[in-house]
């Protein structure tokens, strides 16, 4: 029997998952904590663990080595890693697992409710109506406006698919461009100075890279289109946002949206508070009753196989 440490709540929320577990003659602890779990208390938690599974908790070095030697995986119910200590995971032979795919439908379609949020002001109009307002600011189309998708992977592929649907056009920028979905779904690749100049909408899809972090600040900025809108369900360290607070504020940057912060929660006095054209969802993208169920099983998969010895099917390839 082996112990598993659960701190991300759709995984401990998806029944499948846990049956999966418990079945196989395992024992499971849920730790629900308040945004990023600090990390002694994290450390304290995994002691005697012999898989982890996680959300958007730091896995640090520390909680890493508190965990040795009985830790055998960490498994990240997304596809993002960046909370993890990979280097301290491979010097004490942790196996770090991710779900691609599980999440892309919701994620996608978070992103496209962001940006119909942002261009017909829906945030603002229901926040006006609810105070004994009834004012009509005048909204935008989707259909017709170019669409900047920085990051055609498993998310922003999805995301290319719905907003030709709806009659965008699309533009799309990536280090490893799948040329045959770009001719099937019709939008061309460009540099990343094109996509910023030529799109409506601008949304990001990248993981958090020592080249990608904080790639959308100032410079970058101002080559948008005036009163372009920026949509981030990725990952906060894209995004300076002091600089997007500048960007709102000077009426460069017809608005924000992003379900990913720097700072989560965000405290009192963080720059993307109480700004009317800021809308900001709790990292809610893959939290969704399918997401939650194929995440949660997937998750479970990978768990099971390394607790039997084998090797994962989506393990984190260090580069």
């Amino acid at each position: 029997m082996a112990n598993i440490l659960i701190t991300t709540r759709s995984v401990a929320s998806c029944a499948t998952a846990v049956s999966m577990l418990q079945q196989a003659g395992h024992s499971i602890r849920v730790q629900i904590g308040v945004g990023d779990m600090p990390e002694e208390v994290m450390a304290g938690l995994v002691a005697g663990v012999d898989a982890l599974i996680v959300g958007v908790d730091r896995v640090t070095r520390r909680v890493v080595e508190a965990g040795a030697p009985t830790l055998k995986i960490i498994a990240r119910n997304g596809v993002g890693y960046n909370n993890v200590d990979l280097d301290a995971a491979a010097e004490h032979g942790v196996a770090v697992t991710v779900a691609p795919g599980a999440s892309a439908v919701s994620v996608a379609e978070l992103a496209l409710g962001l940006m119909l949020t942002l261009s017909r002001s829906i945030a603002c109009q229901n926040q006006c109506i609810q105070s004994g307002g009834w004012e009509r600011p005048m909204g935008t189309e989707l259909y017709g406006r170019t669409l900047g998708i920085l990051g055609v992977g498993t998310i922003g592929s999805e995301v290319a698919r719905r907003a030709r649907a709806l009659g965008m056009n699309v533009l799309a920028c990536d280090i490893l461009p799948n040329h045959t979905f770009a001719a099937q779904v019709g939008f061309p690749y460009v540099p990343l100075e094109e996509l910023l100049q030529g799109s409506d909408i601008l949304t990001l899809h990248v993981p958090a890279t020592p080249e990608t972090r904080g790639i959308i600040g100032r410079a970058a900025l101002a080559r948008m289109r005036p009163g372009a809108l920026l949509i981030n369900t990725a990952r906060g360290e894209l995004v300076d946002e002091h600089a997007v607070r500048g960007a709102i504020l000077s009426g460069v940057l017809g608005g924000y949206a992003a379900d990913t912060l720097l700072r989560e929660p965000p405290l009192p006095g963080d720059p993307l508070l109480g700004l009317d054209r800021v809308v900001l969802t709790p990292h809610c993208g893959a939290y969704t009753r399918q997401a939650v169920e194929r995440c949660g099983i997937m998750v479970a998969e990978e768990v099971l196989r390394v607790l039997c010895g084998e090797a994962p099917r989506h393990p984190v390839v260090r580069h």
